[in-house]
């Protein structure tokens, strides 16, 4: 049985024929600025609550503590859609999967718009958590499955850099208009997605997973222009398939087998990492912490929004040309310098040093913990998390992935408030923890998977036990 399906996976011969390199087609570019919408709705609800909350807080009268429930609950909601994203994107498919994301983005974005009271703030922020649960595991899922394997990395990074602006443009123009305004402004995209979801291609690995194989050759058609030969690529997704599911069964409980076991624990292990770096925090709370340090809390935001650009076009760049790995190495060490820097800031004010000195060491550190984290580690773990997961149990999986992402990122946002007023430099402390562990399993377990088809790093991935 073991020797049937290493042949029926490891054909290296019939993966080899498979490098042929495709172009950048007009079909490609649509489908993947299509999904990169849902990224760019997520990104600026993610920024929504830092620049907004002196007005809502201020207009409602919410503590400090009920405030903390508004900023933090939206990935709670994440939670709630995680674990149902996987399912509905292997029922239903990645366009209707991502159309849902969506509609619930939409319905938050309203409620808070035109909330008169806090608990209408909550729910249209729980709302959005749900879209963003259930958009985080099809959006990166999708575009992988449709980019071929020369620019896969590449585009992935590319669709995560409208990430970058939607939480840049809400930074840079969240001071100057109203919360409710910003709301607005905020459920933009999604209704952009909402419409182009209608004219791309379904997912090809999708469609021949679910048996659909006259599908499967249009739909690769179209992504790789009319004249490109697509029948290599078309066999190769249809016989891994096939292989994969004869020899596996694809219940919740197979995630726990052995032979799943390397690309289940890189993928929580990376997601859970990442977010008790403190992304979460930082990103939700800058004004405050800025505030806290001394600096301007307008000035450090539009700048943090104005420097995470350039770096993630940079990451385009890079994902392809250094490597996933690399980049994680590299990016990851570059937050943890980043907490360190403002963990000795509030050290020093703590010991009623140099009040410039502090504002200096927080501000340069919060700086390179955002570019650092735009450039690679905010990113990347999310590219490696689409490209390791076997096609029979991607759903289970990505649902178990992002629902990990999800409840370690609301753990920082809800704590971070009570943390920070107990000891700000330990907080710090902390994160710079947790970002060094992100070196540390990066270069102990993550494997490289620029180059390489997606049938491949599966394949590998799942008989190296």
């Amino acid at each position: 049985m073991t020797g049937s399906m290493e042949d029926g996976l490891l054909d290296e011969s019939s993966l080899r024929k498979a490098s042929r390199q495709f172009h950048v087609t007009t079909n490609l570019v649509l489908s993947t600025s299509v999904a990169a919408c849902g990224y760019f709705a997520y990104g600026f609800a993610a920024g929504y609550s830092s620049p907004a909350q002196s007005g809502i807080m201020d207009d409602l009268g919410l503590s400090i503590a009920e405030y903390s429930v508004f900023a933090s609950i939206m990935i709670f909601g994440g939670m709630i859609g995680a674990l149902i994203s996987g399912k509905v994107a292997d029922i239903f498919g990645r366009r209707a999967t991502m159309w849902l994301s969506d509609l619930f983005f939409i319905m938050g974005w309203c409620s808070i718009t035109f909330g008169k009271r806090a608990w209408w703030l909550d729910a249209g922020r729980l709302l959005m958590g749900v879209g963003a649960g259930i958009y985080l595991y099809v959006g990166p899922i999708y575009i992988s499955e449709v980019t071929p394997k020369n620019i896969r990395g590449s585009v992935v990074a590319a669709a995560s850099c409208t990430l970058t602006l939607g939480f840049s443009l809400v930074y840079y123009i969240g001071n100057n208009m109203s919360w409710r305004t910003l709301a607005l402004v905020g459920a933009t995209p999604s209704f952009i997605q909402v419409l182009g979801v209608f004219f791309i291609p379904e997912s090809p690995r999708w469609l021949s997973k679910i048996g659909l194989e006259k599908e499967v050759e249009a739909s690769l058609q179209r992504l790789r222009g009319e004249n490109a030969d697509i029948s290599t690529e078309a066999a190769e997704i249809k016989d891994f398939t096939e292989t994969v599911q004869r020899h596996s069964t694809s219940t919740f409980m197979d995630l726990f087998s052995r032979k799943y076991a390397r690309p289940l624990i890189i993928g929580v292990g990376l997601m859970a990492l990442v977010q008790l770096g403190g992304n979460n925090a930082i990103t939700s709370f800058a004004s405050s912490i800025f505030r806290a340090a001394g600096c301007s809390a307008e000035s450090g935001s539009k700048v943090m929004a104005v420097l995470q650009l350039p770096f993630a076009i940079t990451s385009i760049i890079l994902t392809e040309k250094a490597g996933r790995r690399l980049l994680m190495l590299v990016t990851s060490a570059g937050t943890c310098l980043g907490c360190l820097l403002v963990a000795l800031g509030f050290l020093f004010k703590g010991y009623h040093l140099s009040t410039e000195l502090t504002s200096s060491m927080v501000y340069t550190g919060i700086l390179l913990f955002s570019v650092s984290f735009t450039m690679g580690m905010g990113g990347t773990p999310w590219i490696i998390m689409s490209e390791i997961l076997p096609i029979n149990i991607k759903g289970s999986a990505g649902s178990l992935v992002t629902l990990i992402n999800c409840f370690t990122s609301w753990i920082v946002g809800y704590a971070f408030n009570f943390l920070f007023e107990w000891n700000a430099a330990g907080t710090f402390f902390l994160f710079a923890f947790f970002c060094g562990s992100v070196v540390v399993f990066v270069a102990m377990l993550v494997p490289e998977t620029k180059g390489r088809t997606l049938e491949e790093i599966q394949a590998s991935m799942t008989l190296l036990q």
